[in-house]
């Protein structure tokens, strides 16, 4: 099955939709991938593991940053992350800082906001190159050795192309995961900055994913880019000879597919009480019961629910209001 379309009409606009064709490939990768992440939310896997999330942001950050030739280590990032000293190029310390407050605060940005992505590019390339956050104002290229495998578009023709890409992402005629993917290809075509244009492509897509699907918010998908490197330099070659972001959708939805993969057979542990009581915490709960409790964790045991919650008291987590049999707990901020 192949079919294309190239115009979309969005509240009586007219969009410029970027080319490309819907395989029978991509529609068995998009059904392969929607199977996934229904399992994936069915056992709650994400949800359900803090320490999971912490070791799957980390990924993200060190493997993104990787591609682009930043040495530092998962471990080191880690200790940055506790404020801890770390010996390394001060260039690379600083990238991985800054990726740091961009994904700590990536619910923020609304995907279809080309102001919130200028504000992005601008905290991730803070003190890195010469103006963060501002299109770039001169003609740019990659070249390889003495030749040139891409030559960006014209840069008096950057805000226009960008601001017609940002109405691509507002209407609603592609599902996310090819919205996300094709996005993607696009921005890097495009090279709308002197510098962090690879970070910014992978960033934005995953906002774009995770507006829909929330479990991509913490799915290191660039860990397997970075195994691949090549290969993603190869679907974005493919796709510039041949005018249309076909072979990087393909390319990414696989990516995708295999990331999954690699979290449903990783991701099912039982949790810790210190955990359990962690994720239970982070939803906005101030005072509730142990019967509270036990509704949000229904294989666990009224004993198991105590010791749960004794910990926290002990930990200073939460405050015990009354006694054991009508007890409630409060959170402590």
């Amino acid at each position: 099955m192949v079919f294309s379309v190239s115009l979309i009409v969005s509240n009586d606009t007219i969009i410029m939709k970027p080319p490309y064709t819907i395989t029978s490939e991509i529609l068995a990768l998009v059904s392969s991938i929607s199977q996934k992440i229904g399992e994936a939310n069915a056992k709650h896997i994400v949800r359900q593991n803090p320490k999971l999330r912490k070791q799957n942001k980390i990924k993200t950050i060190h493997s993104t940053l990787g591609i682009e030739g930043n040495t530092l280590t998962e471990k080191q990032i880690t200790a940055l992350i506790e404020n801890k000293r770390v010996v390394g190029p001060e260039k690379d310390i600083k990238e991985v800082i800054n990726a740091l407050a961009v994904y700590k605060d990536l619910k923020s940005f609304r995907y279809s906001s080309e102001k919130d992505f200028l504000k992005a590019h601008k905290l991730l390339m803070s003190g890195l190159i010469e103006k963060p956050g501002a299109y770039r104002d001169k003609g740019v290229g990659i070249v390889t050795g003495s030749i040139i495998k891409h030559l960006a578009p014209p840069h008096h023709n950057v805000k226009f192309l960008m601001g017609d890409l940002f109405e691509y992402l507002k209407s609603d005629a592609d599902l996310a995961l090819i919205k996300s993917c094709v996005f993607h290809y696009e921005m890097e075509f495009i090279h709308p900055f002197i510098d962090g244009n690879g970070r910014m492509g992978r960033l934005w897509q995953t906002l774009v994913l995770m507006n829909e699907i929330p479990l991509f918010e913490f799915l290191p998908f660039e860990t397997l880019i970075a195994k691949n490197q090549k290969d993603y330099y190869r679907a974005l070659s493919a796709s510039d000879k041949e005018g249309s972001s076909t072979k990087f959708i393909v390319f990414m939805l696989k990516i995708i597919d295999a990331s999954l993969l690699l979290l449903l057979d990783n991701g099912t542990r039982k949790l810790k009480e210190s955990e359990r009581l962690e994720l239970f915490l982070e939803q906005n709960v101030k005072t509730f019961t142990r019967k509270d409790y036990l509704k949000n964790y229904s294989d666990i045991s009224a004993a198991t629910a105590s010791r749960d919650l004794k910990y926290g008291v002990d930990q200073n987590l939460i405050k015990m209001i009354g006694d054991k049999k009508t007890a409630s707990y409060k959170k402590k901020k």
